[in-house]
């Protein structure tokens, strides 16, 4: 049996035993070199550091404490006063607003599960309250939640670049309006639903221009968060990395001086916020870029690209192909360990078939949306079922259609590249 057969099947069974991904990783790891006589033992510090001395992985926890200060610091209410002053009254009008809401806030956490948890602890409770149902309030704030690794910046957006050398920004820009498509997707399906159904907040009042000129006054501070944040990255006064930063100080202006509401308990669980995911990345990271490196050694790309190419040399049928198998990891992989895994083995067979890395990335990112809505790893539906307290087997079959949407829309940009790649090439970023 060949080294990459036993290590295929040693990942598969500790996967099915509940190992943790970075152990999973490890072990497997370890038996290549067990059984392997070309890989040097070198590889294995080599890899470790190279994984984990990366300048552009400070941005990840940085985008994960201010979104968590944002919280904290009640600029996320302030957010949505303003997108419930737009749709509060029509059909699904809060299940609008909770998806709006998750489209802006993604823009400052960079992160799926904490877009939920941000948003939806807030507007769940607000559904149900009106007459929602338990299903109907999880999965919106659920596939709306899914919009937080899409909308720059995108935490896997940041890890992509890096294994695939590309430009952040480059990334960043790509993913607008692909976001905006996919959020505009969700919220005809939440329309449609709750029309259905007839959900409707009859205690929001009409709109009133005036007034919600004065919600904008009131929420100005906050509204102009990813307005700071994306525009010091496109202007070039700031790298990712540099941003991040920036997002963390204005999160603290606003939140402790014009909003006074974050109190020394809510900036150290932002900071709790920040080490945990800090922790869990670069751990996955380092074992991960170990394993990619094994299979470079084994040759693996190379053999993927040529049984793909041996199926099609379409790059539609190509990049079908590889959604369909990132529909089946999500299901068991957290979106950041696939793209760390999975990406180093594509992006050659991507190089081969003259498929845009950019293009690449996106869908990849993309198609983990529907990842974090997959039982029975979906993130982003025990968040919400916690928050909502209703069964994950019945938010499972809520978020069916949402699931159906993100589905149509990968097609669409599958179909159609320049939908992503028609921003970059307009600022020169490719």
């Amino acid at each position: 049996m060949s080294v990459l057969a036993v290590v295929a099947l040693a990942l598969v069974v500790l996967f099915l035993l509940g190992m943790p991904i970075f152990a999973s990783l490890a072990i497997a790891s370890f038996i290549a070199l067990m059984t392997s006589d070309i890989l040097p033992l070198s590889v294995v510090h080599n890899s470790l550091f190279d994984g984990l001395n990366l300048f552009p992985l400070l941005a990840i926890p940085c985008f994960i404490v201010a979104g968590s200060i944002m919280e904290q610091g009640n600029i996320t209410n302030q957010i949505i006063d303003v997108m419930k002053q737009l749709v509060g009254r029509v059909y699904g009008g809060l299940g609008m607003v909770t998806i709006l809401a998750c489209m802006f806030f993604a823009a400052i956490s960079g992160s799926g599960p904490g877009t939920v948890a941000a948003v939806g602890s807030i507007l769940i409770p607000a559904m149900l309250k009106n007459g929602y149902s338990k299903d109907y309030a999880a999965a919106v704030a659920s596939s709306g939640g899914t919009l937080g690794i899409l909308i720059p910046p995108s935490n896997p957006m940041i890890i992509y670049a890096i294994l695939g050398n590309l430009s952040i920004t480059a990334m960043f820009t790509a993913g607008f309006v692909p976001g905006a498509i996919v959020a505009f997707a969700q919220i005809v399906t939440a329309w449609a639903l709750a029309r259905k159904h007839g959900f409707r907040d009859m205690e929001s009042p009409p709109f009133n221009f005036k007034h919600f000129l004065k919600t904008c006054f009131r929420g100005s501070f906050a509204l102009l968060t990813p307005v700071i944040i994306l525009g010091s990255i496109y202007s070039g006064y700031a790298t990712p990395v540099e941003a991040s930063i920036v997002a963390i100080a204005w999160a603290l202006f606003v939140g402790g001086v014009i909003n006074r509401s974050l109190s020394g308990h809510g900036l150290y669980t932002a900071l709790l916020d920040g080490a945990m995911v800090c922790g869990a990345v670069l751990i996955i990271v380092g074992t991960s870029t170990l394993f990619g490196k094994i299979l470079t050694y084994e040759e693996a790309p190379l053999r993927l690209a040529k049984a793909i190419m041996s199926i099609s040399t379409n790059k539609v049928v190509v990049l079908l192909m590889i959604a369909a198998l990132l529909y089946f990891l999500g299901m068991f992989m957290e979106t950041l360990s696939t793209i760390i895994i999975v990406a180093p083995v594509l992006l050659p067979v991507a190089t081969q078939l003259d498929i845009n890395h950019i293009h690449l990335g996106i869908i990849m990112v993309v198609t983990n949306e529907v990842a974090l809505l997959s039982p029975p790893l979906g993130v982003n539906l025990f968040v919400s079922s916690r928050i909502a307290n209703v069964s994950l087997e019945r938010l499972s079959v809520s978020v069916l259609p949402y699931i159906l949407a993100l589905t149509v829309c990968i097609v669409l940009f599958i179909l159609f590249p320049e939908i992503i790649l028609f921003l970059p090439r307009m600022f020169n970023l490719l």
